[in-house]
């Protein structure tokens, strides 16, 4: 079986050889009940390759469908003359990067359909162009977009610049709503939603397929669809190590599956990570590994977001659809960016909790959160994760004390800000990275944090305090009952109460009870 990674291209796909999910009955659905698309889906998600296809299907490419489920739907297969703009090929470090990237799209469709020397800005041409397409083909033009917020992605951190880009953009999309008489169809893909752009804003006939429960598994594999179409391949990955059929399966599960595009929707698996996995019979974040999120990062710090927030807060559907609010609460930028996902739902208050879809992104995110959140340490062997972890497994409660209080002793704290967050940002990073390999419950309330960690033979129960003392957090413990859900466990209950100084930036106070 050949595994299309890296492959974008529906008609290479085809001819070389690739599997492919048939995802065409939802393409037909499209073209047939509408003719302005938007959609936002992470990276490496199959969006460009969704995008290749309608340019196959609109160019009338009938023999590479020969088989999917369109090749009982479509009965025309017409040509229509299409433009397509792929901004996913470019660096966009100056407003010279993306003019010079759209004028030579346009400057390569006048070279075929001619020029109006009037025509002077990239709005204007690009409105000639479709104008004159149509014209000379006597067909309604197809156009297509390919990450279409690239340009402004890169530009985050750079206020001025992405200003700028937003201009330039808005100027641009423009032209898709005075040529609205000559074009059949558009669709634009990207990673997120940026409102303040007239795709958005000015094109009110373009409809965001990004939630609709119809369309949630149009990128993306679904359960059945990796049982339907991989079951062979599955089979010869769980040989390689060492698992059952099932035991594989709930293992791609764990690590690669849990994406939500609507509430309710069937849980997607990412395909690069999927492919990547049944091709090298190896488990590993492929997705994670090939982009860093640094821009997400840079957000948390610039907003000093509680990272606890991630997963309690409550966003609503208009604010979970735009980024607008990005310099505020950057949560819908994880999510559209796939970091975060929908985990439940109040429907009263159209609201959503988010949460991490999978092992592979909680695990990959967390550890490249680590050096922006920990104090950098010069011994790193002694407060490498596994220390923390073969501590906790053997029951050594205080060695885990005393090695968390010096890795905030001997730390160079580079990473300010507001000292309660920083604290309570630390102490999620670590505990979350503890999470991946003992089993760890936080539950935090008004800036208090509470922790239960549990392995087959130990409990530990942690109350963490800001300039008080341990005894004040032990007490804690006490008055709320933390213990009482155990009191029929055999295993060995600690207790323990620590106190952090924002004076000293250190754990200044710390006691364990053993019962």
């Amino acid at each position: 079986m050949k595994y299309p990674i890296g492959i974008q291209n529906f008609e290479k796909l085809r001819r070389d050889g690739f599997v492919y999910v048939d995802k065409t009955a939802l393409m037909y659905k499209m073209v047939s009940e509408g003719n302005y698309y938007f959609l936002s889906r992470p990276r490496r998600f199959g969006k460009s390759l969704l995008l290749s296809t309608l340019e196959s299907y609109f160019s009338g490419e009938k023999e590479l469908f020969e088989g999917l489920a369109v090749s009982e739907l479509e009965q025309e297969w017409k040509r229509y003359p299409i433009l397509h703009l792929d901004l996913n090929t470019e660096l966009y470090d100056s407003k010279e990067a993306l003019d010079g990237k759209l004028n030579l799209f346009l400057a390569n469709l006048e070279d075929v359909y001619g020029r109006n020397p009037n025509e002077r800005t990239l709005g204007t041409r690009f409105e000639g162009i479709i104008r004159r397409v149509f014209e000379k083909t006597g067909c309604q033009v197809v156009i297509l977009v390919d990450e279409y917020d690239k340009p402004m992605l890169q530009a985050i951190g750079n206020d001025e610049l992405q200003t700028t880009y937003r201009n330039m953009l808005k100027a641009f999309y423009g032209a898709l709503k005075s040529c609205d008489r000559y074009i059949r169809f558009a669709f634009l893909t990207g990673v997120t939603k940026f409102g303040k752009v007239s795709v958005f804003s000015d094109l009110n006939n373009l409809e965001d397929m990004s939630l609709l429960p119809q369309y949630s598994t149009i990128c993306g594999i679904s359960e059945e669809e990796l049982r339907y179409n991989f079951d062979s391949g599955v089979q010869r990955l769980a040989e390689s190590n060492n698992l059952s059929k099932e035991e594989c399966y709930a293992r791609l599960k764990r690590d690669f599956d849990g994406y939500h595009f609507c509430w309710g929707s069937p849980g997607m698996y990412n395909p690069f990570s999927l492919f990547n996995t049944l091709k090298n019979m190896a488990f590993r974040d492929y997705w994670f590994e090939t982009g860093t999120p640094s821009f997400l990062v840079y957000q948390l710090q610039k907003t000093g977001y509680s990272l606890d927030a991630m997963t309690e807060e409550e966003l609503t559907t208009d604010t979970l659809n735009s980024i607008d609010i990005m310099d505020e609460n950057p949560l819908p930028l994880l999510y559209q960016s796939g970091y975060l996902t929908l985990k439940s739902y109040e429907r009263r208050f159209d609201s959503y909790v988010l949460g991490f879809p999978n092992r592979e992104v909680e695990q990959g995110f967390v550890r490249y959160l680590l050096p922006f959140y920990t104090p950098k340490v010069q011994d790193k062997r002694a407060y490498a994760v596994n220390s923390f972890v073969k501590d906790i497994e053997k029951g050594d409660a205080e060695g885990f004390v005393r090695r968390l209080q010096g890795f905030f002793a001997n730390g160079d704290y580079q990473v300010m800000g507001d000292l309660e967050i920083y604290f309570q940002n630390t102490i999620y990073v670590i505990f979350r990275m503890l999470g991946l390999y003992v089993e760890v419950e936080r539950h935090t309330t008004h800036g208090r944090m509470d922790i239960l960690m549990q392995t087959p033979q130990y409990l530990y129960i942690l109350e963490l305090k800001l300039d008080q003392n341990a005894e004040v957090a032990l007490r804690q413990i006490e008055e709320k009952g933390y213990a009482k859900p155990f009191e029929g466990d055999s295993r060995k209950l600690f207790k323990i109460g620590l106190n952090f100084s924002t004076k000293t930036k250190q754990i200044d106070d710390w006691q364990v009870v053993c019962q």
